[in-house]
């Protein structure tokens, strides 16, 4: 996906779509450390969505609600989000979640463009279930995120020990990181003031 957006295969980006749905929610003991939905979901969808345009995100508008448990606004969270940005030169991205999906654990991205448009996560685990009669439905859905992306797992750890060796690039700068937490920072401050926040007021 981001050979196609570099390349210029996928003509002018126009929009981002990203989509991470839990299965189950969490345990209660792990709400206190982890953050808020967006430091602690989205700020990998924040951080795969600069790299997958190229672009700095601008600006953010976030919602969120409570409707899986109410021990998440024990820990001023929510678990249903949504958050739109803007990003270099004009394209948008936008991000669903939720700390709960009925049919399995659901992570997925969508490019489109001016020529394009590419998705992924698209599969026959993918638990979203079609209305439309004849059409195939998800068979064994991911139950978790470490089921989901084992594969990616594995090669990121391949990749630091090259890294550690001498061996390799860093594909993963601190600057990356941090920028995502940047962005992840404005998300919660547009939920708490209920507007568009840019990121450079981070």
């Amino acid at each position: 996906m981001r050979r196609a957006v570099e390349s210029g295969d996928l003509g002018e980006l126009y929009l981002i779509r990203a989509a991470c749905h839990d299965y189950e929610p969490p345990h209660e003991s792990y709400l206190p450390t982890a953050g808020s939905i967006f430091c602690d979901m989205h700020i990998h969808d924040f951080d795969a969505i600069a790299w997958l345009s190229g672009r700095t995100p601008i600006d953010v508008v976030a919602r969120g609600s409570v409707l899986v448990d109410e021990m998440f606004a024990r820990y001023d969270d929510v678990d249903t989000s949504a958050a739109i940005m803007t990003l270099e030169g004009g394209a948008l991205a936008m991000l669903t979640g939720t700390r709960q999906n009925g049919v399995g654990y659901d992570h997925r991205t969508e490019v489109v463009g001016s020529r394009d448009a590419l998705s992924a996560g698209l599969g026959p685990q993918m638990p979203l279930r079609s209305a439309d009669p004849g059409v195939l439905q998800p068979v064994d859905p991911y139950p978790s995120f470490p089921v989901r992306f084992h594969q990616a797992y594995a090669a990121e750890i391949a990749a630091f020990v090259d890294l550690v060796a001498g061996e390799g690039p860093n594909q993963c700068p601190g600057s990356a990181a941090e920028d995502a937490l940047r962005v992840a920072l404005a998300a919660d401050l547009s939920l708490a003031r209920g507007s568009t926040v840019r990121i450079d007021e981070i």
